[in-house]
């Protein structure tokens, strides 16, 4: 398999080192328009072929995937337009917010390769993201060649087009909203006497064991919280103190206001 990734920017530099720290036999492309992240990545990395032509990178390819923010994905689009059109790859975007009727529109009528959105998250660096994917015309051996790729960042979950959004609030923005919480956490242990690197220690433990326990036992978060609080113990009351700031509400309403709106 052939890939080119266009964009080596924070989410395509994560994902071109989620796939080439899992699949390093697959022959990978990446461009980008400045050098300087490139020759991280071949530092990194040396089997990659690293260019500043989009059209190089994409030249042959089977799986392109476009890692450029959303307002620079059309003109990327429009330059690989007759590469596309000839070849047939799957076409990946990784733009949030950006649908299969609107790829659809910017390839023209007579371009109709397989389309893909597909939202990872930056944890895609480390093998650990949560990755959202829907595909429009993709053959089963496309859509198997795309899931193999982002389950090399992580895992992956195969829905409708209709949830890809719910997903991408869920889990691309909430990692963002996670690390937050985390932040605050640290914050809170500083005031209560640890020491700034002790506290970020102890939040990313805690966070990651959290994560664990549920995963391993498959409780539901309330479930473990009952676990862990007593009656008229300290738990409770943090959670009580939290509550009543409006936490569970400002999270929800955090997620709501996340959500692109409807066209």
């Amino acid at each position: 398999m052939k890939i080119a990734i266009i964009g080596a920017g924070n989410m395509g530099g994560a994902v071109t080192t989620g796939i080439a720290s899992v699949l390093p036999e697959v022959k990978m492309t990446v461009s980008n328009p400045s050098e300087g992240k490139l020759k991280k990545l071949s530092e990194k990395f040396p089997w990659i072929a690293t260019t500043t032509s989009n059209t190089e990178a994409a030249d042959g390819a089977s799986v392109i995937i476009l890692a450029v923010k959303p307002w620079i994905l059309p003109g990327v689009v429009d330059e690989l337009h007759d590469i596309m059109q000839r070849d047939m790859p799957a076409v990946v975007s990784m733009a949030g917010g950006i649908g299969l009727d609107d790829l659809e529109d910017m390839m023209g009528s007579e371009c109709r390769p397989a389309l893909f959105c597909v939202i990872p998250n930056t944890a895609a660096l480390t093998g650990e993201s949560m990755t959202f994917m829907t595909h429009r015309r993709g053959s089963a051996k496309q859509v198997a060649d795309v899931t193999k790729l982002f389950d090399a960042c992580g895992k992956v979950s195969l829905v409708e087009e209709r949830m890809v959004n719910a997903g991408m609030v869920t889990a691309s923005c909430g990692i963002a909203f996670a690390m937050r919480y985390m932040r605050a956490m640290e914050q809170g242990a500083v005031e209560l006497g640890l020491r700034p690197g002790e506290a970020r220690k102890a939040v990313i433990q805690t966070i990651k064991g959290a994560a664990a326990l549920l995963e391993a036992t498959g409780a539901h978060p309330e479930d473990a919280i009952d676990a862990v609080t007593t009656a008229g113990g300290l738990t409770i009351r943090g959670l009580n103190a939290m509550e009543s700031g409006g936490f569970s509400a400002s999270v929800v309403a955090g997620m709501r206001a996340a959500m692109p709106k409807k066209k």
